[in-house]
């Protein structure tokens, strides 16, 4: 029963201590960058209607859904996915808007993999989602607040991958498939397995010239080079104008000077049915999964009555914050603290000097010290929760001060103190 009351169900966790005050510190770092883009704040409920959802508005499976029913007996879901919810709101609050769009948001998405045994259920996520403007313009602009982002949280090893859905779909116009040729060729792709798709495209009655095609989007990654070595292979407009589309967003974010964290991919079709143009994902070491996700997905706010372009992307913050700490990235506090200990005798002068403190912006936790514990140890405990600097009350004038690091050890007039 302990056991139970003590621990948590598969695929969430507690956060605590250090690590949630660094996760916090994260999360408003990449909201400041946000908000500079020109970002407004939007905050959907944790769970909605199943309908809003459902397979054709590109959220996960049904089976993957934490559902429940309400008193009236509608299927309720905690929100597996934020886009859906955000794509509501501006049909509901925007439908006449025709100029720009920009939102913001912030909190926890639900989903069960259980495949997927180890993976977190319950994920933080930041993102945004820029609506009303179909132009390439809006694509580089989408993934340079990405690299800002990313930047801002201190790692600079990062590649943001790009590839563009009409580009594949155009490949498959060219060679004429059925529906299930094309599904079977899409999963091998989807999962990077150029080895099956190989063998699989052998084996169909198509030209060669087709075979050859599908077979070289194994290839088709790298720098502009990779735009090139795509033109080359078709004469399907609809891939040729994908291409020309992303050298246009290659060249606005060379403006950002930004080059040298964009490479294409065009073998990427995540939510094939979902995007309709461009998609991207970020990579970096210390993890095998993106720590971000997004692209343009022009049909999605139609299905809740308002047709509108739309670009956007998702930070999955819990698998960056275990980046930051396998690289090794110190997330620090910029915040003042300090650790006030004093003895009953002396707690008059101590509540004046906190109250002093705090009226100055520092964080001041105080502590009245007990027989059974020494200096040292108010010390370990100051380290274990980061604490910048302790003032130990030596009489009602007089504080001893101690840094964090140790460089500081000295006596001081409590009148005279100053952080």
């Amino acid at each position: 029963m302990r056991e139970t009351l003590l621990s948590t169900p598969e695929g969430v966790r507690d956060i605590y201590g250090n690590e949630c005050e660094k996760k916090h510190i994260i999360i408003e770092r990449i909201e400041n960058v946000l908000h500079l883009y020109g970002n407004k704040d939007i905050e959907t409920p944790t769970f909605e209607y199943f309908g809003i959802f459902n397979a054709d508005k590109g959220s996960a499976p049904s089976n993957e859904m934490y559902k429940f029913f309400d008193r009236n007996n509608n299927t309720l879901v905690l929100r597996p996915d934020f886009t859906p919810s955000i794509a509501r709101c501006v049909a509901k609050y925007f439908p006449d808007e025709e100029l720009p769009i920009r939102l913001c948001y912030k909190g926890n998405t639900f989903a069960s993999t259980e495949q997927h045994k180890g993976k977190l259920a319950e994920v933080t996520q930041l993102g945004s989602e820029l609506i009303n403007d179909d132009s390439s313009a809006a694509d580089a602009e989408t993934i340079a607040c990405v690299i800002d982002c990313i930047k801002a949280t201190g790692l600079t090893d990062f590649q943001i991958e790009i590839g563009e859905v009409d580009y594949f779909k155009g490949i498959i116009e060219d060679a004429s498939l059925d529906d299930k040729t094309e599904n079977k060729i899409r999963d091998y792709i989807q999962i990077k397995n150029f080895f099956g798709l190989s063998e699989y495209i052998s084996e169909l009655d198509i030209p060669e010239d087709i075979k050859k095609n599908l077979n070289s989007l194994s290839s088709m990654f790298g720098g502009l080079e990779c735009l090139e070595n795509a033109e080359k292979i078709t004469k399907s407009e609809r891939a040729l104008e994908a291409i020309d589309r992303l050298r246009k967003v290659y060249k606005a974010l060379s403006y950002y000077e930004y080059q040298n964290y964009i490479s294409f991919d065009l073998s990427m079709i995540n939510g094939y049915d979902y995007y309709t143009g461009i998609v991207f994902s970020g990579y970096t070491y210390g993890t095998g999964n993106p720590i971000v996700r997004g692209g343009r997905y022009n049909n999605l706010l139609s299905q809740f009555g308002k047709d509108a372009p739309s670009i956007g992307f998702s930070i999955y913050v819990d698998d960056l914050m275990n980046t930051l700490s396998r690289q090794k990235i110190a997330v620090k506090n910029d915040v003042k603290d300090c650790l006030i200990v004093y003895t009953i005798e002396h707690q008059e002068s101590a509540l004046r000097l906190a109250k002093r403190l705090r009226e100055q912006g520092v964080i001041s936790q105080l502590i009245r010290k007990s027989k059974r514990h020494e200096d040292d140890e108010y010390m370990v405990y100051s380290d274990t929760y980061d604490v910048g600097r302790i003032y130990i009350l030596q009489d009602e004038k007089t504080v001893r001060i101690i840094s964090a690091d140790r460089s500081v050890d000295e006596e001081r007039s409590i009148e005279s103190l100053e952080y």
